[in-house]
């Protein structure tokens, strides 16, 4: 439920982009969108998380830059810039407090040896990178009705194949650890 309320405003941006037919217009939509999920969030749990807060503030500086100048590459660039800066915070992560952030974002829900919680969190860079990679490669062979269907159906279907992915290797590596531990 967390990740499509995630993708909302982008529904909304996908919304508008096809009623409209324009990326400026849709681009407008975006930002109210993006501050009443942060509204929301806030009035429900009375904090934001910084991933979230993060990726807000990238959202509203590149939907301002696209605006501004009307050049729809600001927002383009956008889910490449998010994607490429969590590849690398993850790829980082065990250098600052010697945990991976699958670690610090699951450790109390799972328990995994230290190697496992490098694989997923090198799982999770790698698809960081290439979801970053694949946006470029979107926007830049293909029209801007495509990229913005991508942005929705693609990003998101993407990401759900491999939270799915990441589910079923988190199920075998917690059989397997709880069948050693009943031996």
């Amino acid at each position: 439920m967390k990740l499509l309320f995630d993708f909302l405003p982008i529904a909304i941006f996908f919304a508008v982009y096809h009623l409209s037919g324009d990326i400026i217009t849709a681009t407008m939509v975006l930002i109210p969108a993006t501050l009443a999920q942060l509204g929301i969030v806030w009035w429900r749990q009375r904090r934001i998380e910084k991933m979230l807060l993060i990726t807000s503030i990238i959202v509203i500086v590149s939907a301002g830059a696209t605006i501004a100048f009307h050049n729809p590459a600001f927002i383009q660039w956008k889910p490449t810039v998010i994607n490429a800066l969590f590849g690398v915070a993850f790829l980082l992560s065990p250098l600052f407090g010697g945990q991976t952030l699958t670690q610090r974002m699951m450790g109390k829900a799972v328990s995994l040896p230290a190697a496992t919680w490098r694989r997923l969190n090198l799982a999770w860079v790698l698809f960081f990178l290439a979801m970053a990679a694949l946006n470029v490669y979107v926007f830049s062979y293909y029209d801007e009705a495509t990229w913005v269907d991508f942005k929705l159906f693609g990003m998101l279907g993407l990401t759900l194949l491999f939270v799915v992915g990441q589910g079923l290797f988190l199920a075998r590596h917690l059989s397997q650890s709880q069948s050693e531990e009943g031996s």
